[in-house]
Parts: C-alpha cells; sequence; structure tokens
C-alpha cells in the first residue's frame, strides 16, 4: 500500500492534487474534492479529463480498463469492472462488480518475534487487585435480561441529582433486550461471557447483577467462582425483592456501600503498557483507508511497541483483507486461528441466505466505498503494521500484550459490547459519515475522516483526522496526536461521547428466539 504520509496536498484543489493515486499498480485514483467534468487533473504523471462529476472519496480512472479486467486500490484488487471504463469515468457500484476473491496466503514459516519493547510513558489510572488498570471509576448496574432492563435503568437514573464522591464517574445502567427466550449452548454462554466481562472490568469499581427471577439467564451464574473480587458484586431480583421498586431500594443499599469504597480509591501512576485499547469504525468512507485509520493503525504499533495491547475488530470488515493480517500472524497457529474465525463467520451468514458484501451501509457506499473488499482493506490499516499475536473470541478476556483479534461483527453497538467485555479500557472510533456512539463505562474517542464531517459534527469528534487529506498534516503526525491524547482520557480526559452522555451497550445475539 502507499505510504501516505508522505503524500504533499495543498489544501486549495488544483489539476496535481484533486485526487490521490494510492498505489503505483493503482488504475484508479480517489477525489480528494468534488470534481466537476470536463476538469483536466494531472495523476503522477497521468493527464486526464473527467468525463462526469467525481464526489469526493469517490474514484476516478486513471486509464481504461477492459470488461472482467481487476479494478485495484491501495495495489490490492476490489472487484472487476461490470463493463468497458475509460480514464475519467467515475468508477463505483454503477459498473464495479463484487467477486469473492481467492487470495493466495503467505503464512508465516515460523514464529514472528513481536516489537521490542521501549519504555512507556504514564497515566494515572486505577490499579485493580488483578493487576489490570482502569481508567474510570464506575459503579455498573447491569440486567441479567431485558425483564431487568427497565428496572437497571431507573437505579441509574436515580442518582442523576445526586452528589457522587470526587472519585466516582458515576451509577451507570447496562440495560439490553436479552437473557430470556435464547436456547441453551452457544448463545447463552456467549451472552455470559459478555455480562460477566462487564461485571468485572477495571472501569468498573464494584456492581450489581439485576434479574427478574425466572428467566433463562439466571444471576446464579454470576455471583460463583467466576464473580469479581469479594464485596465488589452484588446480585438481586425483582421478584425476590417486592418488585420494581423493591429492587430499586435493595439495589441502591448495595450501591451505598460501594460508593463509600469507591470513594476511596485514587488514580495512581500507571505505565501505558496497560492500556488495552479497542479499535472501531463506523460509518466509514473512501477516507476512512486514507487518514483516520493509519493514523490509528500508526498509534496502534506505537502502543504495542510500549507492550500495550491494540485491539482490532469487526470480522466482516477483515474480509477480503485477512491475507494481509495473515502474513504478519506470529506463527502459522495464529493464522489458521485468524482463518478459522473468518470460516465460522460466513457459515454463520449463510444461515441467514447473506454475505460479506451485505456489510457496506448505504452511507457507506454514499462516501465512495463500493463494496467490502474496499470496505476491508481500508479498515484493516487501523492495526498498523506490528504482528499479529493471538486471535480472540467475542468477549474473550484480552490477555496478550501487543497487536490482537477479536471476532465481532461490523454492526458498531455489538462489537464495542465484545471489546469492552474482553477488557479493552480505552476505544477509539474512526468514522467518516459521523458516529455519535459510546459505551457506559468505557471513554470512546472519535476520530473523523474528513474534515467536513469533523466541522458538522463537531460536537461528536475529538480529533481531525482529515487534515490528512487537507495537506494539513501527516498520518504520523495525527497518529502521535491520537496516542497522546488517549493518555489523557485514559488519565481522566472526557471525551465528547461521554460528554454527550452516550451509553450504548447492545451484546451480540447469534441463536434463534425461542
Amino acid at each position: 500500500m502507499v505510504d501516505v504520509m508522505l503524500l504533499d496536498i495543498a489544501k486549495l484543489p488544483t489539476a496535481e492534487n484533486s485526487a490521490i493515486h494510492l498505489h503505483p499498480s493503482d488504475n484508479v485514483a480517489i477525489a480528494r474534492v468534488a470534481i466537476a467534468p470536463g476538469t483536466e487533473l494531472l495523476v503522477d504523471g497521468v493527464r486526464l479529463v473527467t468525463v462526469e462529476a467525481i464526489p469526493p472519496g469517490h474514484k476516478l480512472a486513471l486509464r481504461s480498463i477492459a470488461p472482467g479486467e481487476m479494478v485495484e486500490r491501495y495495489g490490492q484488487g476490489i472487484g472487476r469492472a461490470r463493463a468497458a471504463i475509460e480514464p475519467g469515468w467515475h468508477v463505483h457500484t454503477h459498473n464495479l462488480a463484487f467477486e469473492e476473491l481467492q487470495p493466495a496466503y503467505e503464512f508465516p514459516s515460523g514464529d514472528i518475534a513481536p516489537p521490542v519493547r521501549k519504555s512507556a510513558p504514564s497515566f494515572l489510572g486505577y490499579v485493580r487487585e488483578d493487576g489490570r488498570v482502569g481508567t474510570r471509576n464506575y459503579i455498573a448496574v447491569v440486567a441479567a435480561s431485558n425483564c431487568a432492563a427497565h428496572t437497571a435503568e431507573l437505579i441509574a437514573q436515580s442518582y442523576h441529582t445526586e452528589t457522587l464522591p470526587p472519585n466516582v464517574d458515576g451509577v451507570v445502567a447496562f440495560p439490553h433486550g436479552e437473557g430470556c427466550g435464547h436456547a441453551f449452548g452457544p448463545d447463552v454462554d456467549q451472552l455470559r461471557r459478555t455480562l460477566s466481562g462487564v461485571l468485572a472490568h477495571p472501569n468498573v469499581s464494584a456492581a450489581v447483577v439485576l434479574g427478574l427471577g425466572c428467566e433463562v439467564n439466571q444471576i446464579d451464574h454470576y455471583l460463583g467462582s467466576q464473580a469479581p473480587a469479594a464485596g465488589r458484586l452484588a446480585g438481586l431480583t425483582l421478584q425476590s425483592s417486592g418488585g420494581t421498586r423493591g429492587a430499586t431500594e435493595a439495589a441502591r443499599r448495595e450501591i451505598g456501600r460501594f460508593l463509600e469504597r469507591a470513594g476511596e480509591e485514587r488514580r495512581t501512576e500507571a505505565p501505558a503498557s496497560k492500556i488495552v485499547l479497542g479499535l472501531n469504525c463506523g460509518g466509514s468512507d473512501s477516507f476512512s483507508g486514507i487518514t483516520a485509520n493509519p493514523a490509528l493503525g500508526y498509534c496502534s504499533d506505537l502502543l504495542a511497541e510500549i507492550g500495550g495491547t491494540a485491539v482490532l475488530a469487526e470480522t466482516p470488515e477483515i474480509f477480503g483483507a485477512e491475507h494481509l493480517l495473515v502474513k504478519r500472524a506470529r506463527n502459522r497457529e495464529v493464522a489458521e486461528k485468524l482463518l478459522g474465525v473468518i470460516r465460522d463467520y460466513k457459515r454463520y451468514l449463510s444461515r441467514f441466505e447473506g454475505s460479506f458484501d451485505d456489510n457496506p451501509t448505504p452511507g457507506n457506499k454514499a462516501g465512495g466505498l463500493s463494496n467490502i473488499l474496499e470496505k476491508s482493506l481500508g479498515a484493516v490499516a487501523k492495526g498498523g503494521t506490528s504482528p499479529l499475536i493471538e486471535v480472540y473470541q467475542y468477549a474473550e478476556a484480552v490477555t496478550a500484550p501487543g497487536f490482537v483479534f477479536m471476532n465481532t461483527p461490523g454492526y458498531d453497538p455489538p462489537s464495542l459490547a465484545g471489546l469492552g467485555a474482553g477488557g479493552c479500557n480505552l476505544i477509539a472510533f474512526t468514522t467518516g459519515r459521523g458516529s455519535a456512539i459510546g459505551f457506559p463505562t468505557i471513554p470512546v474517542l472519535k476520530i473523523a475522516t474528513n474534515s467536513d464531517t469533523f466541522r458538522r459534527m463537531r460536537d461528536n469528534m475529538d480529533v481531525n483526522a482529515g487534515r490528512i487529506a487537507d495537506g494539513e498534516a501527516t498520518v504520523q503526525t495525527v497518529g502521535r496526536e491520537i496516542f497522546d491524547l488517549l493518555l489523557e482520557v485514559a488519565s481522566g480526559r472526557r471525551t465528547c461521547a461521554e460528554q454527550m452522555g452516550h451509553q450504548e451497550f447492545v451484546p451480540w445475539r447469534i441463536g434463534p428466539v425461542m
């Protein structure tokens, strides 16, 4: 792929800078700005005139492309021409066909050594008994099922007007629509793994797990040997506590005890190697793979170098780019685990007659992404260039340092739920079209891929990576800015999503409703 950080782009559009050529072998370029029909361009020595309007982020042909010929972006195939395409034409879904390609995988022949660990900067966090470090200090009220969701919200809301101890970030609810009507097996197991990860999260000082009493997902599961440290978890049900009011009062008694101890906890200095950073993208556009995702990838490499952890997610959005991750896998076993995740996800989709190419949304396509191959090639850039150390299932506890992968859906709310349950204490989220999602207990840093979205959604965006396409910053500069800002957020600085009160939580349901 092209080293985007070396692009020299003046802010005012000219014939030489209105389109970005990402790789020498690419037969398309990306419009940096809106390009009118009849505009003369000079792209890497190729002079052409646009035949039709090219919206920002969309592709234009640099040379003649024959029917059935491969269209390339990032030096990779993204589909075949449906019909003849001439220089200066708009290349998009109308003339570019999706094709499930069969890449040749380059498996590692031995063990790739992780980066040599460098000295780490520090942040101020909450050190937990198990050695993990929280970036926030919450009391969580987690519903075991939808039947307890409303009461969980009432309990949390009852603290909105109360003054909490200064070291407590809040009392937050985890309502959701699951927990009953499930078939016992993988679906219930996954929900329990997700909620267990939320209850025992390093950003949670203590928690209440709240059930109705008769649901499939009984609270007894969370009160056994897998429960958080003694004195940090209470369980109760509406049916045994006198209903909604009785359960609210009982929960408040437990939380009063939790708040007293949480108020005594203090932020202390901890190495940045204790950061477990979830990587996610949502509302992606064509600039995602040019600006924000490579910048976040640079940040991911900085984190891996100091022994921290960067967790790439969204299995549908590595499809078509998995060969790039296989080549970077620590060993053959890790590579095979990654491919196994993709095979399993493909079987999951086939049960519903779905395809990975169902993933790009109308917004993705309006932003210039024609199919899942193009989207994935830009999405994997969030993982930087470090070796792929491990592959985790959804909501599985992340324990390895370095760059890792977690199997999650491409749909943002359940993806964030899996990352959160896995122990991520920070999340970095790139967006092109604009996303406002957050998480109840984890700071979510928003990185805009283009300056227009940053300006239009200023209250939701923390970083403007669009400056890279504007010619005002490099990938390295913005990547370092993200890294430094994450350290500030880890120490208590609130993200835009936190300031706006975004607390979305949606577990991934994989089974039928009974």
